[in-house]
């Protein structure tokens, strides 16, 4: 195991998460884990192995890419110390807990088909009839290529709510704490991005890990503007 926690010690962590633990809402569990991470510099590539590296198990907390961040966020809601984070990482990030490359959830959909014990796909249940689905073979370019050297591509049926269709009563339906993935038009890809869902007196917002080169860091940032150039999204939600 390798183990970066950055401004955070083991002890601060513990009761981060035993006083989110407390609340028995998950989605506010999500926003008071994630919102002390506000700030956090985005990181990508902090995670080690591939095809030809043995996998480590990886707590890195001094910095973040989009799906990391939203790993460790639902590691820690699921978790009363950090004993209990650290294995619950290895059921968020690999299939059935077992840590290497190959077992790794490489793609935001992967959560639904192998982590159903602890979020559920809403993207139909809120998009209420104007869902779109696409099927795609995932980590499959156009061209014949691998997004991911040594992971063998798999066709699944991406379900996604396209952006013009994010009205109100969309918008009511969307809950603090929902996993939103933003669906790519991408050949081999489900999303391009991913962030939390936060809904407050001031508005929704999308928290998360932005690699734009001003921000670079976890933010808020109004859903509404930043779904308006997006072609749609997926949502998942804690169990």
């Amino acid at each position: 195991m390798h183990i970066m926690l950055g401004r955070w010690t083991k002890e601060e962590l513990d009761v981060l998460m035993r006083e989110a633990f407390r609340m028995q809402d998950p989605g506010r569990r999500i926003a008071r884990i994630s919102e002390q991470f506000l700030g956090t510099a985005y990181l990508e590539s902090t995670l080690r192995g591939d095809e030809h590296t043995a996998e480590d198990l990886v707590i890195n907390l001094c910095g973040v890419d989009c799906f990391t961040f939203l790993e460790y966020i639902e590691a820690m809601r699921r978790s009363c110390s950090f004993a209990e984070f650290a294995a619950a990482l290895k059921q968020v990030r690999y299939k059935s807990g077992k840590v290497s490359f190959m077992t790794r959830n490489h793609f935001f959909t992967d959560w639904a088909y192998h982590n159903a014990a602890f979020v559920e796909e809403v993207t139909v249940q809120i998009g209420a009839g104007r869902v779109k689905r696409v099927r795609k073979t995932l980590n499959l370019r156009d061209d014949g290529s691998f997004f991911i050297d040594g992971i063998e591509p798999i066709t699944r049926t991406i379900t996604y709510i396209p952006s013009s269709a994010l009205d109100e009563s969309v918008i009511l339906s969307l809950k603090t704490g929902d996993y939103a993935g933003i669906y790519s038009d991408m050949e081999g890809l489900d999303v391009s991005h991913v962030g939390i869902i936060i809904k407050g007196d001031d508005g929704i917002s999308l928290r998360h890990a932005s690699s734009v080169s001003d921000v670079g860091k976890i933010v808020d940032q109004d859903f509404r503007s930043y779904m308006a150039s997006k072609t749609g999204l997926v949502l998942l939600r804690p169990v």
